[in-house]
Parts: structure tokens; sequence; C-alpha cells
């Protein structure tokens, strides 16, 4: 019987049925079957909720990594590029990697902590007696939720990295805002916009998924909720940079910078 749980809990069966559970999900929802209530509430915690970390980390690491481009470019006189090549690499990578490690920390492990939770306490077991089925319910609800809000973070999250670099390349640096704006907007395409908002999309799938997938399997009592809710984060990270790793090839593999 341990033998048994030790396997059922083990990494490899619990991300197959993640990967299960992803595809009930997108079932259901050409079924159009959810909880619009739910839906609300659970933006609620994707959106207001989790934003004061997702800005602070933004601004802070805005500006670090404007120093950081600032004192290598300034070695080859090209301080006026400096805006254009953060706005490059903040927007294409380090807003959606951020705002998405962030989320899955708040969001993704509260899913976890809170249906597994209900998985322990047979809360679960209730819903189907009472003949409402849990993907409906807790998963769907929550899907939909982070898929609307994760974009909409992450371009709060480019924002706010804006500010923060551009404070600090006028500080430290002395470069004037006008100069940092427009390399910004010659370097960076409207396409790139495009991209932020399908990566926030993609995350905010992975991070539902995972940390309700991980919730529904979890088997024990308190430690294992908790438990749960840790490898749902740590799974969740992996699998945004596997994913992410894989969408920057797909989509600037061929771009000239």
């Amino acid at each position: 019987m341990r033998l048994k749980t030790n396997f059922e809990q083990s990494g490899i069966v619990r991300c197959f049925a993640a990967v299960l559970l992803f595809g009930q999900v997108w079932l259901h929802l050409i079924q159009g079957k959810t909880y619009y209530r739910k839906i609300l509430q659970h933006m609620v915690t994707a959106g207001p909720v989790s934003i004061s970390p997702v800005l602070l980390v933004s601004g802070f690491a805005g500006m670090i990594f404007t120093i950081q481009i600032a004192r290598e470019l300034a070695r080859f006189g090209s301080v006026n590029a400096v805006g254009g090549a953060f706005a490059l690499a903040f927007c294409r990578e380090l807003a959606p990697i951020l705002t998405a490690s962030i989320m899955a920390a708040q969001v993704g492990s509260a899913f976890a902590a809170e249906i597994g939770a209900m998985r322990v306490t047979e809360q679960i077991d209730a819903l189907y007696m009472l003949k409402t089925d849990p993907i409906d319910y807790l998963v769907l609800p929550r899907v939909i939720a982070c898929c609307l809000m994760m974009p909409l973070m992450t371009i709060f999250a480019l924002v706010t990295g804006m500010i923060g670099g551009l404070f600090a390349a006028s500080e430290f640096y002395q470069i004037i805002p006008e100069t940092f704006l427009e390399s910004v907007r010659n370097l960076l395409e409207p396409s790139d916009l495009f991209i932020i908002l399908l990566k926030g999309f993609i995350f905010g799938v992975l991070i539902a998924v995972i940390g309700c997938s991980w919730g529904l399997t979890t088997k024990g009592g308190a430690k294992e909720v908790g438990e749960s809710a840790t490898k749902a984060v740590v799974t969740s990270w992996i699998s945004i940079f596997i994913i992410d790793f894989f969408l920057s090839l797909l989509l600037f593999e061929q771009l000239p910078y």
C-alpha cells in the first residue's frame, strides 16, 4: 500500500496527471461548463492581490538590469542605445519570466494548497455526491482567471520595469529620458508586445493547471498539502523556463537582433 502511494505521489506520475488535466480543462471549456462567479473571485487573487510583489520586483529588476547594460555599453561609447537594449531583453524575457515566477509562488502555491486541503478533508468527494464536477467548479475558473490576468500583470511588470530602467539610466548615467525612450522606440517592435501577451497567456495556463493538478493528487494530511504546494511551485518554475526556451527559439531565431 505504501509503495502504491509513493508511486502515485511521484513527480512523473503527477506530471502526467497535469497533462491529462490540461486536456480535460480544454474539453470542459469547449463544452461551456464553468462558474463565472468563481472566475471573478480568482481573478482578484491572480490580479490585485498579487500585483504588489510583481511591481516591486519588476521595478528593481529594471534598475539593476539597466545599470549592468549601461556599464557595458559605456565602454564602447554606445550609451544612447541603453534604452533599446534594455527594452528588448526586458520585454521579451525578463518581464514574462519574473511575473510568472512570482505568480507561481503566490497564486500557484495557493491553488495547490487550497485544493489539496479539500482533497485530504474529502470535500472533493462531497462535490461528486452533489453531482458537481470538480474540474468545472475548482479547476476551470482558476485556469481562466490566470489566463486573463497573467498577460495584464506582465504588461504592468513591463511598464514598471521601464520606469525603473529610465530612473536608473538618468540618475546613475546621466542619460536624458528623451534619449532613453527614443532608443526604446527604435528597437522595440509592436510584435514584441504581442509576444509578451502570448507568453503571459501560456505561463498563466501552466501555473494554474500545475497548481490545481498537484492539489487534486494530494494524499495524506497537512504535511502532504504543504509538500504539494512547494512541489507545484518548483514544477511551475521548471516548466516556465523550459517552455520559454522553446518559445524563444520559435519566435526569435530568425530575427536579426
